[in-house]
């Protein structure tokens, strides 16, 4: 009798257990195709080594040094004035510091917001594809694209108003490669500083730390009649002008 209770009591536990992971399996959200798409391509440049990194490396005129430690981050700027001097901004999770000659000087609230602008749209493009699993992302599959002799995935990035930062307007669409998961082209078109159109074409990648960044040639449009979503186009047709190289140089993880 006691090993018939114990056999019942072991084959509800089974049921019970079943039953757990069934429901568990389909309440868990199932993932949009483009959502499905971007964490390949996150994976394929580096996947889990983005939650942890410290990387340095001249952009221009200055050196950026860039670490995060899961939400935790610290973002460095170093360059110089006119007379010389060093001008050192240090921005991380509590806000921005400004150091000139080593000195901290008192920002005015307006300045801060700039240059949080600024050096945040160098770290964005530094990182990307990572940075679109950010919350404020809106991310849509909108179709496929031959570019040469490989086949993409064309996402449409937008973003929420909320946490989506002064340039929420802004519109980017990616070519993922079906092929390598990897993003090699992108375009956007952004309204600060009397608006614009750029597409970007990645040239040069090398791994750092066991993460792929990214070079790139920036074109802008000369024909007005392709529209944001088929650029790809006019870059096949030869109608794009280079506008500007964006070249992370002496790149090292620290």
């Amino acid at each position: 009798m006691k090993k018939e209770n114990f056999c019942l009591r072991f084959n509800i536990s089974i049921v019970i257990t079943l039953l757990t992971l069934t429901f568990y399996i389909s309440c868990k959200p199932k993932l949009s195709p483009a959502q499905v798409i971007v964490n390949e391509c996150i994976e394929a440049h580096g996947g889990a080594k983005y939650d942890k990194l410290k990387i340095g490396f001249d952009f221009r005129d200055k050196h950026y040094t860039i670490e995060k430690d899961g939400t935790t981050f610290i973002y460095e700027r170093i360059g110089k004035d006119s007379l010389g001097n060093e001008i050192k901004d240090a921005y991380n999770n509590v806000g921005l510091e400004r150091f000139i000659a080593g000195k901290k000087v008192t920002l005015q609230d307006s300045m801060i917001v700039k240059y949080k602008n600024s050096i945040n749209s160098v770290v964005y493009f530094t990182l990307l594809p990572q940075p679109l699993n950010d919350e404020a992302v809106n991310l849509e599959l909108i179709g496929e694209s031959t570019i040469g002799a490989d086949k993409y995935h064309k996402l449409k990035v937008t973003f929420k108003q909320e946490n989506g930062g002064k340039d929420h307007d802004d519109i980017f669409i990616y070519w993922i490669n079906q092929r390598t998961k990897t993003m090699d082209y992108f375009v956007y078109s952004y309204k600060v500083d009397g608006g614009g159109i750029r597409f970007r074409e990645a040239i040069k990648s090398q791994n750092i730390g066991g993460i792929r960044y990214q070079d790139y040639i920036n074109y802008a449009p000369v024909d007005s009649s392709y529209s944001l979503e088929n650029l790809n186009k006019a870059y096949s047709d030869g109608t794009l002008q280079e506008f500007s190289r964006i070249e992370n140089l002496n790149m090292k993880a620290n």
